[in-house]
């Protein structure tokens, strides 16, 4: 490639630089919930196939530049996608995920968690939850799945929607449970996978069976996918039985896939 003079030369630079992605690499987007069960199996796909995933983590939905939906409609580059179900589904009907290669990899709950060494609060019961959160200076919680269902749902349910408008807060490019690490909130609310890998919190638990959610986390190849072979592969590898203890000890519940 002829690129004349010194701007020309820099703007060959750049373009050297940001085309760092061999066409070979696996691309996938996740979102959080699924990032610590992930990590693991992707580790031991990359060592036994050889093949080069190259991840790159998002909010399942939200407005959000990092958030997937806004990255797929950037046009990033992605052969897999792995996010909760309803987002997914969202995104075949938009046609950037083909719907016939979805697969569903495990279901999540939301689980709350206090800073290390805090009082747990009582919340196995739904009044004990309310009281929870009301007592809370601060209460901290994602923009994904979870998120969506505290503010639109279970904070209305529970009667405390006013209350935390004041004392909640929204944690968009960071686990909620960091927030609490810090000292910044009392309480988080997030999948419980998201919760386990943050240090300097204590995880009280689920929040009761009557106002739980259970997220499904699935993953689907996009429409524009240029890699589908290794694509598919990984999704093998994330669903066979070697997986499902890994998937579990994340803090989700594998979801059998018929073979």
């Amino acid at each position: 490639m002829f690129v004349q003079g010194k701007l020309g030369r820099i703007a060959l630079v750049v373009v050297l630089m940001g085309n760092t992605a061999k066409a070979d690499d696996l691309n996938v987007l996740i979102s959080g919930g699924f990032s610590a069960a992930y990590e693991p199996l992707v580790a031991a796909f990359e060592e036994k196939t050889g093949v080069h995933v190259v991840t790159v983590h998002g909010a399942s939905m939200g407005s959000t530049p990092t958030s997937i939906p806004n990255r797929l409609a950037r046009g990033e580059a992605a052969d897999l996608v792995i996010l909760a179900s309803p987002a997914l589904s969202d995104l075949v009907k938009a046609g950037a995920i083909d719907g016939s290669s979805i697969v569903d990899l495990a279901k999540s709950r939301i689980g709350l968690a206090v800073k290390a060494g805090a009082p747990k609060p009582d919340i196995s019961t739904k009044d004990g939850l309310k009281s929870a959160l009301l007592a809370a200076n601060g209460v901290v919680y994602s923009t994904s799945a979870s998120g969506v269902y505290l503010t639109t749902t279970l904070f209305p349910k529970l009667g405390i929607a006013e209350r935390l408008k004041t004392t909640g807060r929204v944690s968009a490019d960071e686990p909620a449970g960091v927030v609490v690490a810090r000292g910044e909130a009392d309480v988080a609310l997030q999948q419980i996978s998201e919760l386990k890998p943050v240090k300097g919190i204590d995880i009280v638990g689920p929040i009761p069976d009557s106002v739980q959610l259970v997220t499904v986390f699935s993953v689907g190849i996009p429409t524009t996918a240029k890699n589908r072979q290794a694509a598919k592969a990984l999704i093998d590898a994330m669903t066979n039985a070697e997986a499902a203890p890994i998937i579990n000890a994340s803090g989700m519940e594998a979801i059998p896939v018929p073979r």
